[in-house]
């Protein structure tokens, strides 16, 4: 299993689409778990992202990873809708706020909440604070979900909490990416959640809250 997951990763690291779609289907046919071969994935992005940061590699290296990481998020979505529950735990409106539009961990946050049983409203990527207070208004949504990887672009997690607080809006706040902290998520009087994972055991703590 180890091979596989060395392979799923590199996959991504290196941004070949096909192979990470055959490796997979490999995993999945090989008992992997769902959730183990997200994680391999997972891994493989957040290297890319760390030889991004280190100026190792560019933008366009970038994105070839995303690509191969959404062409296996394609086949494995079905997998982690599984485990979803008949009976929805909660709402939850997300989506990554306006002037950004890296949406990867995102749309693995919300393939993630799906399969625990939230019923999700994905607003997509460079969304307007208002929208998302809007929306959550019109769903009656539990909990907004904003993800924010540039640091140009977190005062919009601070807004969207602003705009929900102005409107008296019973919600709670729930803000990732890789630029937020759990000190910024107190300061705006919002929640952190630091991965996928993460944000499923919050969005289920902070709805038996309600």
């Amino acid at each position: 299993m180890q091979e596989i997951v060395e392979s799923l990763r590199n996959s991504v690291i290196i941004g070949d689409r096909e192979e990470t779609k055959k490796l997979v289907e490999k995993a999945l046919k090989s008992g992997m778990s769902a959730k183990e071969i997200l994680d391999a994935l997972t891994s493989g992005m957040n290297e890319i992202g760390r030889r991004f940061e280190d100026g190792e590699i560019f933008l366009p290296e970038v994105m070839l990873a995303a690509d191969a990481m959404y062409a296996g998020l394609e086949i494995l979505e079905p997998e982690l809708l599984k485990g979803g529950e008949t009976s929805k735990l909660g709402k939850v409106v997300i989506g990554t706020v306006e002037g950004d539009i890296h949406d990867i961990g995102k749309n693995i946050v919300k393939i993630m909440l799906q399969g625990a049983g939230f019923e999700v409203y994905d607003l997509g990527k460079d969304v307007p604070c208002e929208d998302f207070v809007n929306k959550a208004k019109e769903v009656k949504a539990d909990i907004i979900g904003v993800s924010a990887l540039m640091s140009t672009t977190t005062p919009g997690q601070k807004r969207v909490a602003e705009i929900a607080k102005e409107e008296g809006l019973k919600v709670e706040i729930m803000v990732g990416g890789a630029c937020t902290t759990p000190e910024w998520a107190q300061n705006i009087g919002a929640h952190y959640a630091a991965n996928a994972t993460e944000a499923v055991k919050l969005a289920k703590s902070l709805v038996d809250r309600r």
